[in-house]
């Protein structure tokens, strides 16, 4: 198979190759299409290059039957096969945005989220037909999110006698100051 390159195609094939910030691949790409323009066959090239046979051959080929006109698109990786997403991104956001609500707001008489009440969640509000834990895993994850550790200081349980007991621990340091103003010594682990 015979390769021709026209003048700017050489330049720009020149330029990737000399340029060091461009990845190995697109190197070996355009030394591959270099040396076939200079008439060297696909086993000389493989030996010069350290790659397989079938590897010049493959961009040798994709070289010709490529219609772009830009040397760089024509050096790029073929698409590769896979399936579709399953998720949107409006979906993923929206069972990001339901971790983050507690469970007492959607109904759920539960302290904080489990994978499987997350699930029946997301499908009863419609977000997704179905969903696996392991996407769900996946989405909180990347949103750096773990809604089973949702307790703490951040969001307390409710104490019914919260009010009396916050006021029972500021006059308890109110009076420890005015100790300490009359000379005695109160023994106190504040943190």
């Amino acid at each position: 198979m015979t390769i021709e390159v026209s003048n700017t195609e050489r330049q720009e094939l020149e330029k990737i190759v000399a340029k060091r910030s461009n990845s190995h691949s697109q190197v070996v790409r355009s030394r591959i299409i270099l040396l076939s323009d200079e008439g060297f066959g696909a086993r000389k090239v493989s030996k010069m290059l350290g790659v397989s046979r079938d590897t010049v051959q493959r961009w040798r080929k994709r070289w010709t039957d490529s219609k772009a006109k830009n040397v760089r698109e024509r050096l790029e990786d073929a698409p590769r096969p896979g399936a579709p997403a399953t998720y949107t991104p409006e979906q993923i956001c929206a069972i990001v945005a339901l971790a983050c609500e507690l469970p007492i707001e959607s109904g759920r008489p539960i302290t904080h989220w489990t994978q499987e009440e997350l699930a029946f969640e997301v499908i009863k509000r419609g977000i997704a037909k179905k969903i696996s834990p392991r996407a769900k895993a996946r989405f909180l994850n990347e949103a750096n999110l773990q809604p089973h550790r949702v307790r703490g200081w951040l969001t307390p349980k409710q104490d019914e006698n919260f009010d009396e007991k916050c006021l029972d621990i500021c006059d308890t340091y109110k009076k420890a100051i005015k100790r300490n103003e009359n000379g005695e010594k109160t023994i106190d682990e504040m943190t």
